[in-house]
């Protein structure tokens, strides 16, 4: 049940228009968490090392837009669209 909360929280908070920079520490903060929860416990920090670099490498693939004040959004169907943030 955490995981899928801690999923949940990762999924909605990518969908929301942020920055540059707000995306690579919201990435890198989300990838460790969910990089040491899926971790055995003798291995929680090397989990949370390579989650955090996932994180970081995932929200610089899906970052904002190109222009300021645009964002990067999904419809229902999965497509990708830029509109006013």
């Amino acid at each position: 049940m955490k995981k899928f909360v801690l999923l949940s929280v990762v999924a909605l908070s990518l969908a929301a228009c942020q920055t540059a920079d707000q995306n690579a520490v919201l990435g890198g903060v989300t990838g460790a968490a969910v990089g040491a929860a899926v971790s055995s416990p003798s291995d929680r920090t090397t989990g949370a090392l390579i989650g955090a670099a996932v994180g970081v490498a995932a929200s610089t693939l899906i970052g904002p837009a190109p222009q300021r004040g645009q964002c990067y959004y999904r419809d229902a169907n999965g497509n990708r669209f830029i509109a006013a943030c």
